[in-house]
């Protein structure tokens, strides 16, 4: 019976440079499920793992193809650092995209009036909305309107509302929070809806 000489992962590096594609294959076997296991706890879905795990190897591939390699004894940690680099680089494009997916949803997500134009009836009710608000405002005590006026159609600042009032920030804060409470009391009394739908 013939024994089975087993190559280390240098020897096999060595093939593959020299022109053995087969060495590259027993590495990939070598290595896939201690690889593909790390990539799948890390990312949590099984495509995107085989994804990562295939592109960890065209770049290994092509790293020895180009004589970049440095044998050292420890080929499986380079990998390793491949496949933990490029898992790195998906969540930086997670990240920069911020991509919303209709499939985590039981409802359309882009089936939405937020994404769709305003219709001629969404555009009167917002008219009268706004409308209903500004003579409600001017129902509010001066102090309180003054501070309502200056703040959401002067977009100042609260700050700058105080400086301009001669009253402290608090006041001014204070003013707002009783204005507010006015405004949906007003409304309620005389059964005015504020909502847009």
């Amino acid at each position: 019976m013939e024994k089975q000489i087993v190559l280390s992962d240098e020897q096999l590096v060595k093939d593959f440079i020299a022109g053995n594609n087969n060495s590259i294959d027993k590495l990939i076997e070598r290595h896939q499920a201690k690889i593909l296991s790390y990539i799948l706890m890390c990312v949590k879905q099984q495509e995107l793992a085989q994804d990562i795990f295939q592109e960890s190897f065209i770049r290994v591939v092509r790293t020895l193809k180009r004589g970049r390699y440095a044998d050292n004894g420890k080929f499986s940690s380079w990998v390793m650092r491949i496949a933990h680099n490029l898992i790195i680089d998906h969540y930086r494009k997670q990240k920069n995209q911020s991509v919303i997916s209709n499939d985590n949803y039981e409802y359309d997500l882009f089936n939405s009036s937020q994404f769709s134009d305003r219709s001629i009836e969404d555009q009167m009710v917002k008219d009268q909305v706004l409308s209903d608000v500004g003579m409600l405002v001017k129902l509010l005590p001066d102090n309180q309107r003054e501070v309502v006026e200056m703040r959401h159609y002067r977009d100042l600042s609260f700050k700058e509302i105080a400086e301009e009032t001669n009253v402290s920030i608090n006041t001014a804060l204070g003013r707002m929070r009783y204005a507010l409470m006015n405004l949906r009391r007003l409304a309620e009394e005389r059964n005015i809806s504020l909502t847009l739908s």
